[in-house]
């Protein structure tokens, strides 16, 4: 199977998100005191909007699974989303039906998985998460009403924000893009 070079091309922007989350997860880790409560943190717009901080997560998203035994999270965490990423990596090459945008988006999912997987085998105090936004706008009586239960959003990293970007990107096109009918034309 040959495989067309503008297939491998999106794999540019999977490898920069992975160098990029991991770079700034090493510095975050190298200069941030880890703090496992909102603290030691680095309010950026003196607004209270945007905190900086250094948290470890030995779960996944908005911390799910993590009262998991420890035998079963490198089965659910690791081993898991590893054979999702291989099956997601050999349909998207062997497949014609991915458009040039969604054709990026994967690769930006890949990176955002291939970046917390790494975390979840190289650092054994969890993911590396350190960005924390303040939720605005909703209010009740004058008073800020927290979304979900959060005033602030769960705290994240580049690779999740890879992962929900271009998940949204790639959902957004298969809404967007017109179907075609079996004779070629369009709806």
């Amino acid at each position: 199977m040959k495989i067309r070079k503008e297939k491998l091309l999106p794999f540019t922007l999977t490898g920069a998100v992975v160098l990029a989350d991991q770079l700034v997860k090493g510095f975050i880790v190298k200069i941030w005191p880890q703090e496992t409560v909102w603290g030691g943190k680095l309010d950026v717009f003196n607004n209270d909007l945007l905190w900086i901080l250094h948290v470890r997560n030995k779960a996944i998203a908005f911390s799910l699974g993590q009262n998991l035994p420890d035998t079963l999270r490198p089965v659910l965490f690791i081993i898991l989303p590893l054979i999702v990423l291989g099956f997601l990596v050999c349909y998207y090459l062997t497949s014609t039906e991915f458009s040039r945008l969604q054709c990026w988006a994967v690769a930006g999912i890949i990176g955002g998985g291939l970046g917390n997987i790494i975390d979840r085998i190289f650092r054994p105090d969890g993911v590396v998460d350190f960005i924390s936004v303040k939720w605005f706008g909703l209010t009740f009586h004058d008073k800020p009403v927290p979304l979900l239960g959060f005033d602030r959003w769960p705290t994240f990293n580049i690779a999740d924000s890879s992962v929900v970007v271009c998940c949204f990107i790639f959902l957004l096109s298969i809404l967007i893009t017109p179907k075609k009918f079996e004779n070629g034309e369009e709806s």
